[in-house]
C-alpha cells in the first residue's frame, strides 16, 4: 500500500480496521526505507534496538536511538526516509490512528 504516491510506510500491514492500521517495518543493516509521508498520526513500537537516520526533504537529518518497549509518538505530514545505520536488523510495529474510538460503547 502506498500513501501520497510515494514510498510505502512499512513492509506489510498486519492488522487494519476502521480505527487503526498496523504495519511491520523491517530494515536490514544499511538498508534505506524509501521516501514516504505519514498522513495519519502514528505510534512506533520498536521490537529491536534502532540506530537510524531520518532524512527530511528540507535537508535535515535526525539520528534515532530506539529501545524495545519505549514507544514513540509522531505526527503526520513530513516526507522522509529512514536508514538503518546499525549492524543488526531493525524491526518495529507502526500503528497509524485512523479515527478516534467511540466515546460510548455501542449498545449490546
Amino acid at each position: 500500500m502506498k500513501t501520497s504516491g510515494i514510498g510505502t510506510i512499512g513492509d506489510r500491514i498486519i492488522l487494519e480496521n476502521e480505527h487503526i492500521r498496523v504495519w511491520l517495518v523491517e530494515l536490514d543493516p544499511g538498508q534505506i526505507q524509501s521516501r514516504h509521508v505519514h498522513e495519519l498520526p502514528y505510534l512506533i513500537v520498536p521490537l529491536t534496538e534502532g540506530k537510524n537516520i531520518m532524512r527530511f526533504d528540507d535537508g535535515r537529518e535526525i539520528a534515532t536511538d530506539e529501545k524495545p518497549g519505549v514507544c514513540l509518538w509522531r505526527m503526520p505530514g513530513v516526507p522522509h526516509e529512514l536508514e538503518n545505520v546499525s549492524s543488526w536488523q531493525y524491526r518495529n510495529v507502526l500503528v497509524e490512528m485512523k479515527a478516534p474510538a467511540a466515546a460510548t460503547p455501542p449498545a449490546p
